[in-house]
């Protein structure tokens, strides 16, 4: 990784301007930052912005700071995430990664640290506020041009426009994205999100993210209309991304043309070839019995796309009486062959993979965690390291605890890579 210096500092802060990171997504254990931003560093802060002159991370600098090599980060939905370091082979175990995400808003996740009460990381946020405003006499004090447009970016960029260009992306792609599917987390969640459906075949009794919709695709004018507006949403920013989410809740009911459409004139209207980050991905999400409808000829254009894609899958359980009391209308007949497909494609198909997800919750019968292990470990045969499981907590458990227990107990005796999902919105 090389840097291009902008030589312009005063007594406050050092203003360094298109600085070069990774150029693909890794799993370490230190702070890493990927693609092209501006770096900005005071005496107490580490301000990092994307090409747009968007606040991206934020790291301190001082005692004040919970820790050393911990950060914030804002998404393109305005919400600032804190990621902590916990125990390191500890969060791995869990989450697959070496950071753990705090969100700012109610979710699943199975601990209980608060960095948003931290002192050090309230008054970041309003240092990056005042930092806006310290501009100003920068930018007035001849400034090169090139340093001067990008700090006039950074300036436009406040709190107010950001909030605003956060609504903006809602209204492209008809409303806040409630949850992105768990293996977007190879990309740190930064994903351009790309509508083709809309509701959910199943309306699930146990789903709290669930749309009050009914299932229906969107039309090819409606996703070209997206795909425009998405494009000149992101602007110079664009080639900071290398991953797409095709949503909304199912988009693999959405056939083979469509699907393949989408992605494909995504990709070129994008320039994902171009990007700075290497290794282009693509996250949908799917149903048991989509999954089941599924043939041959879509997973092999799936597997030709120019992405590597992802399918994450639904399961919950495999325990008929706990299906029912999910609320959810499959059985579990159906989800065994669901299981088992899984594996089979992730086996024949080099530039595929298919993931699913398994609730997790105090009160599910033994016989809910039974059903489990019979699939992850009789029906699997042998530790294969293609393809994932996520344990995903139901809203509401009491003890976490508890539940770190169980997954523990389950990830142990399991024959595919096993982690939490921790649901993320956008």
């Amino acid at each position: 990784m090389g840097t291009v210096v902008a030589d312009v500092r005063s007594e406050n802060l050092e203003v360094t301007i298109d600085k070069r990171g990774a150029d693909r997504y890794q799993k370490v254990t230190y702070p890493i930052r990927y693609g092209r931003y501006t770096e900005i560093r005071t005496g107490n802060h580490l301000f990092e912005f994307n090409l747009n002159g968007e606040i991206k991370y934020i790291r301190g600098l001082t005692e004040r700071w919970p820790h050393p090599v911990e950060w914030l980060k804002r998404t393109d939905a305005d919400d600032w995430v804190y990621y902590t370091t916990g125990a390191y082979n500890e969060v791995f175990s869990f989450l697959g990664e070496y950071y753990r995400p705090c969100l700012p808003y109610p979710s699943n996740s199975l601990w209980a640290y608060d960095p948003f009460s931290d002192t050090g990381v309230a008054q970041a946020v309003e240092a990056w506020a005042e930092l806006v405003e310290a501009l100003n006499g920068l930018v007035r004090n001849g400034v090169p041009d090139r340093t001067k447009a990008c700090l006039n970016r950074i300036r436009a960029c406040n709190r107010q426009a950001l909030r605003q260009k956060a609504r903006a992306l809602h209204q492209i792609t008809g409303g806040p994205i409630t949850v992105l599917p768990p293996d977007t987390r190879h990309v740190d969640y930064d994903v351009i999100p790309l509508m083709i459906a809309d509701g959910c075949l199943y309306r699930c009794g146990f789903c709290c993210l669930k749309s009050d919709r009914h299932y229906q695709t969107r039309s090819a004018s409606e996703i070209r209309k997206q795909i425009g507006e998405l494009k000149r949403h992101y602007g110079a920013n664009l080639r900071n991304y290398n991953a797409v989410f095709l949503g909304n809740h199912e988009a693999l009911a959405a056939g083979r043309e469509k699907i393949c459409m989408a992605a494909e004139e995504a990709y070129t209207a994008f320039g994902i070839e171009t990007s700075y980050l290497k290794g282009p991905t693509l996250y949908l999400f799917g149903s048991v019995d989509s999954f089941l409808k599924a043939d041959d000829r879509l997973f092999k254009s799936l597997n030709g796309l120019p992405f590597y894609a992802y399918i994450n899958i639904g399961l919950e359980s495999a325990h008929a009486e706990t299906l029912t009391d999910l609320e959810k209308p499959v059985s579990a007949s159906k989800v065994e062959a669901a299981f088992d497909k899984m594996i089979a494609v992730n086996r024949g198909y080099h530039n595929l993979e298919v993931t699913a997800n398994y609730i997790m919750a105090e009160r599910l019968s033994g016989q809910h965690y039974d059903s489990l292990k019979e699939l992850v470990s009789r029906r699997v045969g042998r530790f294969y390291s293609k393809g994932a499981l996520y344990l995903s907590p139901l809203n509401g458990s009491r003890s976490k605890t508890a539940l770190q227990r169980t997954f523990i107990e389950l990830k142990q005796g399991s024959r595919l890579q096993t982690f939490v999902y921790l649901i993320q919105r956008l």
